[in-house]
């Protein structure tokens, strides 16, 4: 059975994947971060920071998976984006040197590496490769909001949500056979907190997908069954 991981994104996905970041350092860079980095463990559903509270530090996931996001008014959360193994979070606020605008919790047992702001700072004008990673990395998450945004404003919920797998897909998507597997277990709330729409919805347009033949969902996991007429059907902007 062929088992290999997207390098791609997928007809329709919305934005490239973004890099691990840890891995695409030079290794010097990366082993130089580690030993300078503190190490800290994080329970499910525990905040690893919330917004107002000082951004002092940078943060990188060794492991485990982070959700970033903001409380909307309505009392429903915003979630803004997934951290994964080897992704750095909490820079935008150290590099203004303001507090933080949004929360990043664990979504299941999560180890992180700390860098303070002083020491991440001097690392990117001395490592100018990486530097140039951290930018990529920046301008990645930029695109993919600017997209989150055109997407709410013109797509409809099927086409919002059939989007973002296809998204992720391009980032954690291995292929198995004739299949793409969504490897990352999402709730349908948490699907709906990313797209703007409600828990019944997502539920319902899976449900659908999957009478189409286009997926089929596994424990919790996306197993896309024609990745190529998803993406017909919600084609990027």
């Amino acid at each position: 059975m062929d088992k290999t991981r997207v390098g791609r994104p997928s007809p329709g996905s919305v934005a490239a994947p973004q890099p691990d970041i840890l891995a695409r350092f030079p290794t010097q860079d990366a082993d130089y971060l580690r030993s300078i980095a503190q190490s800290h463990r994080f329970a499910k559903n525990e905040l690893i920071f919330h917004a107002g509270a000082p951004g002092k530090h940078v943060y990188f996931l060794r492991s485990g998976r982070v959700k970033i996001y903001q409380p909307a008014h309505c009392g429903k959360e915003v979630i803004l984006w997934f951290c994964f193994p080897g992704d750095m979070f909490g820079f935008a606020e150290v590099a203004q040197g303001e507090g933080r605008v949004v929360n990043a919790l664990a979504c299941e047992a999560s180890e992180v590496l700390s860098v303070t702001q002083t020491q991440f700072t001097d690392f990117l004008r001395t490592h100018p490769e990486s530097s140039l990673l951290v930018m990529q990395l920046l301008s990645c998450r930029m695109r993919t909001l600017g997209d989150v945004i055109v997407n709410l404003v013109n797509d409809d919920a099927q086409t919002r949500i059939m989007k973002l797998i296809l998204r992720l897909s391009a980032r954690h998507g291995i292929r198995v056979g004739q299949d793409l597997h969504l490897n990352i277990d999402l709730t349908h709330q948490e699907i709906a907190d990313m797209v703007g729409t409600t828990r019944q919805t997502v539920t319902s347009v899976l449900s659908q997908l999957q009478k189409r033949g286009l997926m089929r969902l596994e424990n919790r996991r996306i197993l896309i069954e024609s990745s190529e007429l998803m993406g017909e059907i919600a084609p990027p902007d």
